[in-house]
């Protein structure tokens, strides 16, 4: 991308970050519930908006306070509020990932459209998937 610095060497040194942004009632809160799923760090934090990432690589997940933030309704039905995007997780054992999902506060979706997915919502109401590939 024009504009975009090419990125190699540690994570610290480089300059070609991308990430997605999710509105929630609190943001942070959602960050953390993010952190303690993935085991992934909280990088930054204040009080309404909170970024976590990997150890490794260049992605993140910023979590920011909106006081208009509706959760999106799945599945979709009529006028109700539209998912835009839902996060993907591949992870080897679903029950066990759903069951720790569901201990940090994750609801499981009553909605499941495939065997090998399980679709929950995160505390403010995003959809995400857990997946086994195969």
């Amino acid at each position: 991308m024009d504009g975009r610095l090419a990125g190699s060497g540690p994570r610290e040194s480089r300059h070609d970050y991308w990430g997605v942004v999710l509105d929630a009632p609190d943001g942070p809160a959602l960050a953390r519930f993010y952190a303690d799923l993935l085991g992934w760090q909280l990088a930054s934090s204040g009080p309404e908006f909170a970024t976590v990432g990997p150890p490794d690589g260049v992605a993140y997940l910023a979590c920011q306070s909106s006081p208009e933030y509706r959760p999106p309704v799945w599945p979709p039905a009529g006028d109700a509020q539209q998912m835009m995007l839902h996060l993907d997780f591949e992870v080897s054992d679903l029950p066990v990932a759903v069951a720790a999902a569901g201990r940090l506060g994750a609801r499981l979706a009553e909605f499941q459209p495939q065997e090998s997915v399980r679709v929950l919502l995160d505390p403010a109401g995003h959809p995400f998937c857990l997946y086994v590939d195969g």
